[in-house]
């Protein structure tokens, strides 16, 4: 095993293996640019002569390829495959890739709910996988800083060697281009890309439809008439929990359509400026946390919110107890749909808008991703002894053959092809065991969550079945998100320590403070203090970093 005292070593070493890794057919290369300097002209000497070579053999190669080498893969297991499986390797999805590219692949999951605790462990520890499937924003320090850290290669020269089909890809998408890769230049991941604008819009509010008909009341688009109809489920229909949702999973929070109601976020944002700031020391965000205090004093969100996971909000939605909540169309408003409907035949859930203060205003704020968004990204770790194998593995994807195959799975099981275009057969639209549409995707295909691939738009067009499904993309994007969306920018590795430590501290008062608010163990009051409070940890530098790459980005 490393251990992280050998970790500097290893990031001089790394540029200097790369010439002899990439000759013998194993490359690899470093985000140490003094190394990189260092042996930049070997490099380029002990691959200029075999050029044509290898363009010759990057024709040549075919699928699957013969190999008797085994690629260790850590990710998440998708609650969806989750549900019926207990490795990824297990699906149908699992054993097609691994018969299609010629590679035998031991997928390693953590368990649920523990991905971020071990991958710091694992980090820790030093002994990693040949590939790690991660949110590589999220390292301490960005992507960069992962790279010099020992822990992943810089893939540059990897990618020019062994992935035609995504360096294709990324020639013919520069602006995807300049997000894949690091203020410095250097690819990290294979990543997750959303190949259609409509696939950046994946979540919003929801309320059931059924209760709004027999009450008279049509979908709230405004705060006020989402406080009269969570009021009216609660005293005519005896729900307990009118809105309840999972507060603890980060993604739902951040983008949480109550607080964009009040031009609000609890994270940074692109300002009107053209500047980053940060939403939850704003007026803004103070508004939100006096509203959902309000309701959650009137009983008119979740007692639970505090500490329920997915579990117990599935089972609210289905039996009555709420009538509304925060999530995705597909893993959320389908799957508990198709749950519901079995007991209560009527049961029905609509998107609603992001919510305005005044009626017939355009919602300032709204969600929305990046092209390629914080998900699924692949990085080859410097433990692979078999890049090539890994790489080709991972560049698969991006071909015309992995991209149907990720995004529709076995061609004559779970899709055929109409006129040239694939369409889903009943083992997933109307899946013989019962299974939820998305349980029955998720066995053959990745195209409904995320992994290293292009998605497809023509996946969504299928997998919504329900009308409330169909219309969600159109109703939760309709808003001004788009332009107060970061793009993916990092911190230098000098800067990233301190901007770390600054926002670990931060991030932890704020969510600390924000439950407090809401439940009402603080007095709402107190929000100067607690901007104060943020002040004092350092924002103003924070921003500045943020400024900072965000003018590197724009010169990528």
């Amino acid at each position: 095993m490393r251990k992280k005292l050998m970790k500097g070593m290893m990031t001089a070493l790394l540029s200097v293996s790369v010439s002899a890794m990439l000759l013998a057919g194993c490359g690899a290369n470093s985000g140490d640019d003094k190394a990189v300097d260092q042996s930049k002209n070997e490099t380029e000497e002990a691959t200029s002569g075999s050029n044509s070579e290898s363009a010759a053999e990057a024709d040549a190669f075919t699928y699957p390829m013969d190999t008797d080498t085994t690629i260790t893969y850590w990710c998440d297991l998708n609650t969806n495959v989750a549900a019926n499986y207990a490795n990824l390797g297990e699906t149908p999805f699992g054993k097609g890739l691994m018969e299609h590219t010629g590679v035998n692949i031991d997928f390693q999951h953590p368990p649920t709910g523990q991905g971020e605790e071990q991958f710091n462990l694992m980090l820790a520890d030093g002994d990693l996988p040949d590939l790690l499937e991660y949110h590589w924003m999220n390292y301490t320090g960005g992507p960069e800083k992962a790279i010099t850290d020992g822990y992943i290669y810089e893939l540059t020269e990897i990618i020019d060697k062994y992935c035609p089909n995504l360096k294709a890809y990324l020639e013919a998408n520069p602006d995807i281009d300049r997000m894949v890769k690091t203020d410095e230049g250097h690819y990290y991941m294979f990543p997750f890309i959303r190949g259609d604008e409509q696939l950046r819009v994946t979540l919003g509010l929801m309320v059931r439809q059924d209760w709004l008909d027999e009450l008279g009341l049509e979908v709230p688009t405004t705060m006020d008439e989402w406080h009269e109809v969570l009021t009216q489920f609660k005293e005519k229909k005896g729900a307990q929990a009118p809105f309840s949702y999972e507060y603890t999973m980060g993604s739902l929070t951040d983008d949480n359509p109550f607080c964009y109601a009040y031009g609000a976020t609890r994270n940074f944002y692109l300002g009107d400026d053209g500047q980053v700031h940060y939403g939850a020391v704003e007026d803004g965000y103070k508004q939100y946390l006096e509203t959902m205090h309000q309701w959650y004093e009137e009983g008119l969100i979740d007692p639970d919110i505090a500490t329920q996971q997915f579990d117990q909000v599935s089972a609210k939605m289905t039996n009555g107890t709420s009538g509304a909540s925060i999530g995705w169309a597909g893993s959320r408003m389908g799957v508990w749909t198709t749950a519901a409907i079995e007991t209560e035949p009527n049961y029905a859930l609509s998107p609603a808008p992001v919510p305005t203060l005044n009626k017939g205003d355009r919602a300032p704020m709204g969600q929305i991703d990046n092209a390629v968004p914080n998900q699924g990204g692949v990085a080859i770790t410097t433990s692979c002894k078999d890049i090539e194998a890994a790489a080709r593995l991972l560049d698969w994807a991006y071909s015309e053959e992995g991209h149907m195959f990720y995004n529709f799975g076995v061609e004559g099981e779970s899709y055929t092809l109409e006129s040239g275009e694939p369409v889903y057969t009943d083992q997933i639209l109307k899946n013989p065991d019962g299974l939820p549409v998305a349980q029955a995707m998720s066995a053959y295909i990745r195209g409904n969550y995320n992994g290293p691939f292009v998605q497809d738009i023509r996946y969504l067009r299928q997998y919504y079945t329900y009308d409330g499904q169909k219309a969600s993309n159109a109703i939760w994007g309709d808003n001004d998100g788009k332009l107060h969306k970061l793009p993916p920018i990092t911190p230098t590795s000098d800067e990233s320590d301190q901007f770390s430590a600054i926002m670990n501290e931060i991030s932890t008062y704020r969510d600390e403070m924000t439950i407090k608010y809401i439940l009402g163990t603080e007095d709402i009051g107190t929000f100067d203090s607690y901007v104060s409070t943020i002040d004092s940890m350092g924002l103003a530098k924070a921003l500045e970093i943020e400024n900072a790459a965000l003018s590197r980005y724009k010169e990528r």
